[in-house]
């Protein structure tokens, strides 16, 4: 999530946890895993108490070391007890729910890689004299930035599936209303909380059935081409932006509770997944998604599917 300082950005992903499906999580496994399946530590005992909560949100500070973030190995423990005892990091913490990084652009580029590893994997490494440990890790990694402050580095730029923009408002009479509404739940959080209960609650339910209709959301088969063309026509080479606007897409389709993707879903994508990965001129401005131009692509090579089978029939 990028825009300037003081935005909201931080707001909104702190909310994001409100909105996402309570999961089943065996309550005392430092990795939340699913009594469904269940971790290797997990897997060994003969019950497993299973307990129902929201998905955890899990800062990632810049300043953190990579033992705090990967964990660390008890060697002493390892080598007299002959156990891999693994003293859990953030990693762990965030299994199964969200890893949260403020200025993602300006993390050090060695918790840049154990990040990228681990998300790649879904499996974090920890070795340590010798001595390695391996636990799951998989989480939903969000950042947000100011791009004042650095743009994302390349090698982390591409692994950010969707990217949304946020700009300050300058209407007087909507900056009114945000001053009213911070003043309000400062001084009643429950009370303002209850007031939004059901909007809240229609969005969160409306997410709950997206997720279980996505399975079967399916692409048509001209689509496919589509997409490749409008990615490699936006100048973008990774095989990442394509695969994520397919699974936004799907996505989108399945939260408007559809089981068959159309154009707009598509064009929604596009226009989350190309900005950050366009190619950039270091002495001008950052370039922008144009969404006329990516229709234009899409219903080029969509018409060029078309064509073919037409002239076919004929």
């Amino acid at each position: 999530m990028k825009g300037p300082s003081g935005t909201g950005k931080s707001t909104a992903v702190r909310g994001l946890a409100e909105l996402l499906p309570e999961i089943d999580v065996v309550a005392d496994c430092a990795f939340s895993c699913s009594p469904h399946d269940p971790c290797d530590a997990c897997r060994e005992r003969a019950e497993l108490p299973v307990a129902r909560r929201r998905r955890r949100i899990v800062d990632l500070p810049l300043n953190a070391t990579e033992d705090r973030v990967a964990g660390s190995v008890d060697v002493a423990r390892a080598l007299t007890e002959g156990v891999r005892a693994l003293e859990p990091g953030l990693l762990a913490e965030a299994n199964r729910g969200i890893l949260y990084v403020d200025e993602i652009n300006l993390l050090d580029d060695h918790l840049t890689d154990i990040l990228l590893d681990a998300a790649a994997l879904g499996v974090n490494l920890v070795e340590r004299e010798g001595v390695s440990v391996a636990h799951p890790a998989r989480f939903l990694l969000v950042g947000t930035m100011n791009e004042d402050e650095g743009e994302l580095r390349p090698q982390i730029a591409d692994r950010i599936g969707l990217q949304v923009e946020v700009d300050a408002v300058f209407d007087p009479e909507a900056r009114a209303e945000i001053m009213r509404r911070r003043e309000a739940f400062t001084a009643d959080p429950a009370g303002v909380a209850a007031e939004y209960a059901g909007a809240q609650g229609d969005l969160a339910a409306a997410v709950e059935r997206a997720v279980e209709l996505l399975p079967s959301v399916r692409l048509p088969g001209p689509l496919y081409a589509a997409v490749a063309h409008v990615v490699v026509s936006a100048g973008v080479a990774s095989h990442r932006a394509d695969v994520t606007i397919v699974e936004a897409a799907k996505a989108q389709a399945a939260l408007d509770g559809r089981v068959e993707v159309e154009q707009d879903d598509v064009l929604a994508a596009a226009a989350l997944a190309l900005g950050h990965r366009l190619a950039a001129d270091p002495f001008a401005p950052p370039p922008e998604v144009d969404e006329k131009v990516l229709r234009r692509l899409l219903e080029d090579a969509l018409d060029a599917e078309v064509s073919p089978a037409k002239k076919a029939a004929g």
